[in-house]
């Protein structure tokens, strides 16, 4: 009987080949949306570079926001594009652009700062999203064009963290405006018919926008819209 040598090397690549398969394999099985979280941190340091923020560091849940952040130099919009509405300018030139832009005539009095948040009401079609990108575009803000539906997560836990990221993300980059549209029924009232994961992400969330008005250096400001007045 003879003795065959087989080369080690034509064994260990084979194996170290399936081992790598599997390792990527538990990996996807363990956290599905892996994927999709590298593809969004990919989009989100591109974003941020193009807006010229290097070197904040951003975690897990912020790179998921950030997709939706606008920087205002890329719109288009302005105040001039917005026609019947000078009443609801105005207002807001006076009572958030200015307070913003001359924040050292302001600062004497709590009274005077302008506010941590914004509504918008009116029928479809009226202009509340252009007003709102109108107003980040006038003062200068970074835009968060925040859809509820990114809040939604399956994982128990998962909402909060992101609710949480929201806040985090527009800290960093302020001066900025979160933007949400159909605000209501995001932040519609609460009831015992809420589910327990979603009730506890309407709580973080108003807990957070609770704190930025503690803090009169915060220049975050939340701009809802909605069709009920």
């Amino acid at each position: 009987m003879q003795l065959k040598e087989i080369p080690v090397d034509g064994i260990i690549q084979p194996l170290g080949l399936i081992f790598c398969l599997t390792i990527k394999w538990m990996a996807d099985a363990i956290d599905p949306t892996r994927k999709q979280k590298a593809k969004a941190q990919k989009q989100a340091e591109k974003l941020m570079q193009e807006i010229g923020v290097k070197k904040i560091k951003l975690s897990e849940y912020e790179m998921s926001i950030a997709p939706h952040l606008v920087d205002p130099l890329t719109m288009q919009i302005t105040w001039h594009d917005i026609a019947g509405l000078d009443e609801v300018i105005t207002e807001l030139k006076d009572t958030v652009i200015l307070p913003i832009q001359k924040r050292h005539l302001f600062q004497g009095s709590r009274l005077l700062q302008p506010p941590k948040g914004v509504l918008l009401y009116g029928p479809p079609g009226c202009g509340k999203t252009l007003i709102a990108k109108a107003t980040a575009k006038e003062a200068g803000f970074r835009f968060i064009n925040l859809q509820p539906s990114t809040l939604t997560d399956k994982w128990y836990g998962e909402s909060q963290k992101l609710a949480a990221a929201v806040f985090s993300l527009a800290i960093k980059l302020q001066p900025s405006i979160i933007f949400i549209d159909e605000i209501d029924s995001f932040l519609r009232s609460r009831s015992s018919s809420d589910h327990e994961a979603t009730a506890m992400m309407k709580a973080q969330f108003m807990s957070l926008w609770d704190g930025l008005d503690t803090d009169v250096n915060c220049q975050v400001i939340i701009m809802g819209a909605t069709n009920r007045p």
